[in-house]
């Protein structure tokens, strides 16, 4: 999907659209600066590396990219059921995971604009909703995920190995 996206992005020069192989490091490298960076995740855990493994998710998975004056600014993954990436998505639920926003766009819309695919792409897949997980301390993501109608399900959270809550956020497509 390749389109100018989101709530106000004509007018930010934000494009959304998927990401080519060749951007794969960079995006990587966008995900664990902002996943490290904010401390959301030590460097030194599995999962920082498989943030920056790009190739091996764009391989499984979707990837799109938000760019700006032809700049990545902000990247997340779009996993389908089934496939290795989809951790939590039940049948008819697209999952997103690993969205990502340079520090230097933040207020661009990026974030906004990239759920807002994911929304898209999953209504014109015939999904009947999203499904995402995310951490208590992430609340500049959780006020997009809130703005779009996100509501938790507590019944699907679940902890890391090292013990921390992943709350899980559902967007009901149907109602």
């Amino acid at each position: 999907m390749d389109a100018k996206a989101g709530i106000g992005a004509e007018n930010t020069g934000l494009v959304i659209r998927s990401a080519r192989p060749d951007e794969y490091a960079a995006i990587g490298e966008l995900t664990v600066e902002v996943y490290v960076g904010d401390g959301f995740v030590r460097a030194d855990t599995p999962y920082a590396a498989e943030l920056a493994d790009t190739a091996h998710r764009g391989a499984s998975a979707q990837l799109l990219v938000a760019t700006h004056a032809d700049r990545i600014v902000g990247s997340l993954t779009v996993a389908r059921p089934g496939t290795p990436y989809a951790e939590i998505a039940r049948p008819g639920e697209l999952e997103f995971r690993m969205l990502a926003v340079s520090k230097t766009a933040r207020g661009l819309g990026a974030g906004t604009a990239l759920v807002r695919t994911v929304i898209d792409i999953a209504k014109a897949e015939g999904f009947n909703a999203v499904a995402l997980t995310t951490m208590p301390a992430m609340t500049d993501a959780r006020r997009i995920y809130d703005r779009f109608g996100f509501i938790p399900t507590p019944d699907r959270d679940w902890h890391t190995p090292a013990g921390e809550l992943l709350t899980v956020l559902r967007l009901d497509l149907e109602g």
